[in-house]
């Protein structure tokens, strides 16, 4: 097939999704765009590369003073959710109250900015990560949250995915690349590299699968029908974009989560002793491990060598450049910039610019303070979660067993900081605000009937 008949197949498929969206009349507001374009560019390529990749020539950017134009995006992004989040009288006492580890953290992080070597970039960095729980917080308060969050999701799969596939098949100038220091070749789509390609497959798969056996639970219809059409394709672009990623860790930590997410919903599991399964699951595993030994032949399945490509010597050295600011860090996200990157990319050759470790670049970064604190956060969104499975368990057990997904990803991967995706779903999981009641005239909240959904309440405007 010619590249241009390609390209217009997939334009027109593109288009034909985003009309079906439209035409279902989602109980969502205009505000949905904003956290839609936030999480679309963090999930692909930055402002201006996109820009760059159309001829226009917007400057460079360095690790240390980023992109102007991104930043002016981010920003833009960051004010518009806050209008948003003032029109809703969202309260911040009411934030803090709900969520007071996650609050501690990003407190911390933003004292461990004081002590950076460059404390202008740390500060500009935390400001970038405020995005993400603003960008939530609109999720939240939108009149129905599961189906805002549903759409994003979508509305994001419905560009990464046939566009990913588009340039991998016909556009390898776009698609694919080459590592520097072996030659090999490998495939990134609509992505930057392979890892953002695979931590996006992740967190398309698992929603893909937690959507479908939601849709499997609706009466049949053919609104069913056409919403089961549209996940089996989806797992099936997606699952092909995964064999062709090269990128273990999320496919593990996928395999893992949707195990978890299966088991939560077998009618004969207690869902009171999820916690004590899951526990005593990775008992048995660590047993098996001491005594017969599985890391090693687990990693040969995988088709990795037992230095993780050579992430348990960076790990090593990184743990002796951790030990000269145990308790507070480096400061916060300050880690690689400046004499302590040029030194370590003097023995590692292969210049990394993260830990490939998220819990050792949180230790890097912020110290053992920064690292006990983010545990405990994560002890609490565990705790959210388990709750979440009791009372709400639609959404409880995706909270529950993306977790999972996140903890795993981490292990040899960094994505608890910064513009990171997976980061981003972690404050989905995270964040608990009280959902917004209808205080709308009443002649906006008069029982609507679409054959689609059934009755429910018209679509507020915001």
């Amino acid at each position: 097939m010619p590249p241009s008949l390609a390209s217009f197949l997939t334009l027109g498929f593109i288009a034909f999704l985003f009309r079906r969206d439209f035409r279902e009349k989602p109980n969502i507001t205009g505000a949905i765009w904003i956290p839609t374009l936030w999480l679309l560019i963090i999930t692909t390529r930055a402002v201006t590369t996109w820009l760059g990749m159309f001829g226009l020539s917007v400057g460079g950017s360095s690790l240390e003073e980023g992109s102007t134009i991104d930043a002016l995006v981010y920003f833009g992004l960051i004010i518009a959710g806050l209008r948003v989040l003032a029109q809703r009288r969202v309260h911040l006492s009411e934030i803090i109250r709900n969520n007071r580890w996650l609050t501690i953290y990003l407190l911390y992080c933003f004292i461990a900015i004081t002590w950076s070597d460059f404390p202008f970039v740390a500060f500009k960095r935390w400001i970038k990560e405020l995005g993400h729980p603003i960008m939530v917080l609109v999720l939240l308060t939108e009149p129905n949250f599961e189906e805002s969050l549903t759409r994003l999701l979508k509305r994001c799969s419905y560009i990464i995915a046939p566009v990913s596939i588009l340039w991998i098949k016909y556009y390898p100038e776009y698609g694919r690349g080459f590592s520097e220091w072996t030659g090999q070749a490998y495939n990134t789509g609509i992505t930057e590299n392979k890892n953002s390609l695979g931590w996006d497959c992740l967190i398309l798969c698992f929603f893909f699968v937690w959507h479908l056996l939601m849709t499997l639970r609706r009466e049949k219809s053919k609104a069913r029908r056409d919403e089961l059409i549209l996940c089996i394709g989806f797992l099936a672009m997606i699952s092909w974009l995964f064999s062709i990623a090269d990128s273990k860790t999320p496919l593990v930590a996928l395999f893992l989560s949707l195990a978890i997410l299966l088991f939560t919903g077998v009618r004969w599991v207690n869902r009171r002793l999820v916690g004590v399964y899951v526990l005593a699951a990775v008992a048995m595993i660590v047993t098996v491990e001491w005594t017969i030994g599985i890391y090693e032949s687990a990693l040969e399945i995988l088709g990795r060598n037992a230095s993780l490509t050579e992430r348990t010597p960076l790990w090593a050295e990184l743990r002796k450049w951790g030990d000269r600011n145990p308790v507070f860090g480096v400061g916060f996200e300050s880690f690689w910039l400046g004499e302590r990157r040029e030194t370590i990319w003097e023995t590692m050759k292969w210049a990394p610019s993260q830990a490939h470790n998220g819990y050792l670049e949180t230790y890097i970064n912020t110290g053992a303070v920064g690292l006990a604190l983010l545990l405990c956060l994560i002890i609490a969104t565990y705790c959210k979660a388990h709750r979440a499975l009791l009372h709400d368990f639609d959404f409880g057990r995706y909270r529950y067993a993306f977790l999972f997904a996140i903890l795993i990803y981490n292990w040899t991967e960094a994505s608890l900081y910064g513009l990171h995706p997976v980061w981003f779903m972690f404050f989905v999981l995270a964040i608990d605000y009280p959902r917004r009641r209808a205080d709308r005239p009443q002649e906006l909240a008069e029982p609507v009937h679409d054959p689609r959904t059934g009755p429910g309440l018209a679509p507020i405007q915001v």
